[in-house]
């Protein structure tokens, strides 16, 4: 279950109220007049199933309780109450499945601003990657996949295309279409420096047996691009974070990037085209598979209003 807590003008706190009560989704609801200091209000608490969230959501929405006070949802880890219980069966649905628009907007869209956190773990899984394919190490490369960061930036442009929102595509695209050049120029330096230093022998990049999936396509790529960007959806919209662990490893968009530096700078041309198209295939793959997830998900309109767009289930 979740935690809602919300502030609310007096004025506000009989409709907020009246509207948890009506929910059958709801429980454990608590009013506290006069509590709130900033911004000044009445605090109201209560426990909601991840089914009724969205709708609930929705509803203070059309209160314009985010404008006037705040609204606030935290996990719930662990709940002991018969009354917690019937709200789960009082509510169609099972929680895994629920689709909290409101919380996956808020999430992807942190997850894909192009901040130096993010550039500095894209570009470490480059180099990672790039050692990786030097060394003929699935491990390494295997190790870069999980360290990137850029599923983030690929949901946020499928849900952005879902929904309209143009901040969240346009967030989402300059995250990727600035974190991966820098990266891979990070990469081909650091190539440069392996070559300069005799790390990297020439016939290195002959004895790649182990990694050659980089930047072999195939067939397989596209769809195993397909199952991924679908996977992570499902990850990110039923509150499965750990099954992303598994996506990363499955795509190659980080090692087919660094491979693409290392090929250029090698002068291996034929292999660099061959990586970045793996790359693109990737990219492509994961987001139309979000974008087919999040279109199916449960989800009844969609309508603009504040100049955002909101989601009711």
């Amino acid at each position: 279950m979740l935690h809602l807590r919300v502030i609310c003008p007096p004025e506000r706190t009989g409709a907020v109220r009246d509207v948890l009560l009506t929910e059958p989704g709801v429980t454990h609801i608590t009013v506290q007049p006069g509590t709130a200091v900033q911004p000044p209000g009445d605090l109201i608490e209560a426990d909601v199933t991840r089914e009724a969230a969205d709708q609930l959501l929705a509803a203070l929405r059309h209160l314009d309780v985010p404008r006037c006070g705040g609204i606030t949802l935290e996990t719930i880890d662990t709940t002991l109450s018969d009354a917690a219980d019937a709200a789960e069966q009082a509510v169609p649905g099972d929680p895994a499945d629920a689709v909290i628009w409101e919380e996956l907007i808020t999430r992807t869209g942190e997850e894909a601003r192009l901040t130096v956190t993010f550039q500095v773990f894209l570009a470490i899984a480059c180099v990672l990657a790039a050692i990786g394919a030097i060394t003929d190490s699935p491990v390494t490369v295997v190790g870069a996949m999980v360290l990137g960061p850029e599923f983030g930036a690929l949901a946020a442009v499928a849900v952005g295309l879902v929904l309209r929102r143009g901040d969240l595509i346009r967030r989402g695209g300059v995250a990727l279409a600035v974190g991966f050049p820098t990266a891979m120029i990070i990469t081909a330096l650091a190539t440069v420096a392996f070559d300069a230093t005799g790390l990297l022998p020439a016939a290195a990049l002959d004895q790649m047996d182990q990694v050659r999936f980089i930047y072999s396509v195939g067939p397989f790529s596209f769809i195993i691009a397909l199952l991924a960007g679908a996977a992570g959806m499902l990850a990110l919209t039923s509150a499965r974070s750990a099954i992303l662990v598994g996506v990363f490893i499955s795509v190659t968009t980080v090692p087919a990037a660094a491979f693409t530096s290392v090929a250029l700078v090698e002068q291996r041309f034929d292999d660099a085209w061959q990586a970045a198209l793996q790359l693109v295939v990737n990219i492509l793959g994961i987001v139309v598979a979000a974008v087919v997830v999040l279109m199916v998900s449960p989800r009844a309109r969609a309508w603009r209003g504040s100049g955002k767009w909101f989601v009711t289930g």
